[in-house]
């Protein structure tokens, strides 16, 4: 049986599993700098930058959602950016990710919020099925950027 709850900082070291498993997954494990104290201090600090879904099979934890809010100036409202949407290989197939999916679009239209985004790797073909299968389209025209590292310091003028 599926249930899906709202994390709480006892789940701290969960999340920082999942996180790893997932950039495990993506072939990003080199990229990972997520730890359990980091999470709890963002997550569960004094000033919260994203909350995060916990699905759990049969007590088990089974996959997670980690959101923030965005804001649409052409929509003049805001959104919600799906960050990470993981489930554990040996809970897949079972609707988790799409109850995790489902859940934050009853968030956004709950809140009046005009959208519900994320991002997913080019080569990431089954996660890309998935979501299209729910309706999801691509961005066309559109080509993500990141400024991180040394390269965000130098943007600063701080390097």
């Amino acid at each position: 049986m599926l249930k899906l709850r709202a994390a709480t900082t006892e789940d701290a070291g969960l999340i920082t599993q999942f996180i790893q498993e997932l950039a495990e997954y993506e072939k990003l494990a080199h990229e990972c700098q997520a730890t359990e104290a980091a999470i709890r201090e963002q997550l569960f600090g004094a000033n919260p930058a994203a909350q995060v879904v916990i699905a759990e099979w049969n007590g088990a934890a089974a996959g997670f959602a980690l959101y923030f809010p965005t804001f649409s100036t052409f929509l003049a409202r805001p959104g919600i950016y799906l960050e990470d949407l993981y489930v554990r290989s040996e809970f897949r197939g079972k609707g988790i990710g799409k109850a995790l999916l489902r859940h934050l679009a009853r968030v956004a239209v709950e809140q009046g919020y005009g959208r519900l985004e994320w991002s997913v790797l080019k080569w990431n073909a089954p996660s890309i099925a998935f979501y299209e299968s729910l309706g999801a389209l691509p961005k066309e025209g559109w080509t993500d950027y990141r400024l991180s590292g040394e390269r965000l310091l130098r943007a600063a003028e701080l390097e």
